[in-house]
Formats: C-alpha cells, structure tokens, sequence
C-alpha cells in the first residue's frame, strides 16, 4: 500500500507539473483556448479575463504537481487537486459529447488530445488522485507549516513569472510546427504512402413518396420505381494531413503568393499581425525600421500579414505613416505561427530562420547583406536563456527526487 502511495503521487505530481509548465510558457495559447470556451458557450463578455486564467490555471497546475511532488501541504493539496480533477473531468465529459471545442488544450501544444481522450485520460488520473487523498492524513511534513506556505507561495510566484516571462517574449520551448529550424514546405506536404480520408458513400432514393437509404453495394440501380435523389459522403476515418495546412498568402485583390514567399531564395521577412486594431503601436515603429532597412538591401524582401480587413488596414497605414504593403492571411493561423502581435520572422526558402517577438526585434543594420551571423548570435543567446530555465527546472527536480528518498524513508 505504501508503495501505492508513493506512486500516486510521484504519477499525478509529474502530470501536472508538464502540463503547468507547456501552459505556462505559453500563456498567449491558454488565452486562445480560454476564448474558445467562452465563445462556445456564450459567454464572450468573459473573454477580457481569458489571459489572467490563463495564467492561474498554469500556476495552479505547476504547485499542485510541485507540492504533491515534495509533499508539501499534502492535506490543502490533496482537497485542490481532487476539486480540480472532478471539476476537468466533469467538462471534458461534456466537451466529448458536444464536441463545441475540438481541443481542450489541456496539454498545450505539446500533446494534442481529442476530447474524447482527454476525458479518458481524466478518467485513468483519477484513480491515483483519490489514493493520494484518502491517504493525504498520513504524509508527515517535512517543513514546519510556516516554511511549507513559504515555499508554496514562491511556487506560485515562480509559475506567474515564468508566464509573464514567455508573454512578454516568446515561449521558451516552441511546440507549434512554425517553430524555429522548420521548413515550411516540407511540413506542407504529407509522405505518398500515409493513409487518406476514409468515407462512406450514402445513396438517397425515393420511391412513392419516401426516402431510403442505400450504400454502393445495395442501392436499386436496376429498379427504374426508385428515383435517386442525393450522394453524401460520411467521414468515417481522418487520414494523415500535414502539419502545415492552412497556410496561405493572398494580396488585397486575392492573388495566392504563397509559393513565392516560401520559395525566394532570398531572406525575406514576415511581420504578423493577426489583428490590428489590438497591435502594439510600439512594436510596429520598431517593424517599421526593419521595414526601411529591407528596402535599401537588394538581398530582402519584406511582408505584412494580416486577417484585418481593408478599413483597418487603410486607417492603419494612414495613422503610423506605414510605407510598406500588407497581405491577408488566415487569423487563427497567424496566431499559431508567432505568440506576439506583431511578431517578426526571418525565412529563406521556406525556413524559418529567426522569430522575434515586437519586444525583442533586432537592430537590422542598413548595410546587412548577409543576415546569417547576426541570427546565430541571437539563436545563441536564447539559447543560453533556455539553458538557465532548464537549470533551474533541474534544481527543482533534483529537490524533488531527494523529498521523494526522505519522504519514503519517513513514511517507512
């Protein structure tokens, strides 16, 4: 039973810290699925607080895997996690049935689930939920209770910092198939061999007055009484589609140019602004220099993506004196592309060579004609910011592993 236990908890703690930290280092994510919800039910009005739950719902997640993993104030701990579970497991019972999201996003985008796995999932984690709290009266503490709130609370300021670390930059690990490195055409093309849609075929026919059903095999193609009246096709099986589907680049006037963006053999920036009316006006005077720098560098081309409509684009040029011109494209995919409106890339050929969000952008020198070492630079400094994030999840662990030897040994 002990080791049952001990398992529960080292299970259910090690779930929600992944899930508290794929959410929380993408907070702008969580805020998008937030709004689903509350646009599926009606309640749009709600849509202002869609950010600060973001923000608590990863935080919350983080401390109740951390606490359950060094076994801190297991009796609080042990009543929050089962209220939270009951709660996810009772809406992701009634996200499978309606299906108004397809997506909970329970894991980000790190774990894609259907809502029918999601539930299940919920199902399988509340077995070792309910052992951590039936048992959460015999954990003995290892801190006194002042030092245990001490630590919960830097927790909780840990996971907020960290939210507001990756909103006000780019989230730290980028699971999102426009992640940096990746080409774009590849992941717009699917191998010859990978399985396709599977549909069923539905034949309606009428025959004095009613209507019957038939499939290919069956339907009455000899009697002449019948008279056909319609084909459905019926998904029956989703077949494999790229990663990369919904991507494309339309002029004002509806001209496709996605293949001449992605296939220029020169650097070519793309300056995304899903919506801009909600646009950082800073940011854009800084896309703005980046602009003119580009225009005087025969070796650059530069875009402006958005879905706003022409109205707003003409009052948005008109307001910021902007010289360069826009393009549309899908809003749901540019908010997957970049976590920043605007934000910045660099691509050549279709890679995906920088991303910058428009608190970050570079200073692009004028004479730049080779932007290669100056994105290396930059790829090695974020990477060193990566490196002390790790290391600071790794001290966490290491604590955790060693509250998990004690604690064992105390529960002995």
């Amino acid at each position: 039973m002990k080791i049952i236990k001990i398992a529960s908890r080292i299970i259910v703690g090690v779930i929600f810290v992944f899930s508290g930290f794929v959410k929380g280092i993408d907070p702008l994510g969580s805020t998008y699925k937030f709004i689903d919800y509350f646009e599926a039910f009606h309640l749009s009005f709600l849509n202002f607080i869609a950010l600060p739950l973001a923000i608590l719902l990863s935080t919350g997640e983080l401390v109740i895997g951390i606490n359950l993993l060094l076994g801190i104030r297991m009796r609080l701990t042990s009543y929050v996690l089962l209220a939270f579970m009951s709660f996810f497991t009772i809406l992701t019972l009634f996200l499978a049935i309606y299906n108004p999201v397809t997506d909970c996003g329970c894991f980000g985008d790190a774990i894609i689930l259907t809502n029918w796995q999601t539930f299940w999932k919920d199902i399988i984690i509340l077995i070792p939920t309910f052992i951590v709290f039936y048992s959460r009266n015999k954990y003995k503490p290892f801190y006194s209770s002042v030092i245990e709130w001490r630590m919960t609370l830097a927790f909780i300021l840990t996971g907020v910092l960290i939210s507001v670390y990756c909103y006000r930059n780019l989230p730290l690990l980028d699971f999102r198939p426009y992640n940096t490195g990746a080409n774009i055409p590849e992941k717009m093309t699917i191998p010859d061999d990978a399985p396709a849609d599977e549909y069923k075929t539905i034949l309606v026919y009428e025959k004095n007055g009613s209507r019957k059903e038939f499939n290919t095999e069956n339907f009455p193609w000899q009697d002449t009484t019948w008279k056909w009246v319609e084909t459905r096709q019926i998904l029956i099986k989703k077949g494999e589609e790229p990663l990369i589907h919904d991507f494309t680049i339309t002029t004002s006037e509806g001209y496709d140019i996605t293949d001449i963006v992605i296939s220029d053999q020169n650097y070519s920036f793309l300056v995304i602004a899903d919506d801009l009316s909600k646009s950082s006006i800073n940011g854009f005077k800084k896309i703005n220099k980046v602009a003119e720098s580009c225009l005087v560098n025969d070796n650059c081309s530069f875009y402006c993506l958005t879905s706003s409509t022409s109205e707003e684009i003409s009052s948005f040029s008109d307001k910021l004196d902007i010289n360069f011109d826009f393009y549309l494209a899908d809003e749901i995919t540019l908010k997957t592309i970049i976590r920043s409106n605007p934000g910045l890339l660099l691509i050549k050929e279709g890679n995906i060579l920088g991303k910058w969000h428009y608190n970050n952008i570079p200073d692009f020198e004028v004479s730049e004609q080779d932007y290669s070492s100056l994105v290396l630079d930059l790829h090695r400094k974020d990477k060193e910011t990566l490196i002390i994030w790790l290391f600071i999840t790794g001290f966490f662990l290491f604590i955790s592993v060693f509250h998990l030897v004690v604690l064992k040994t105390r529960e002995d």
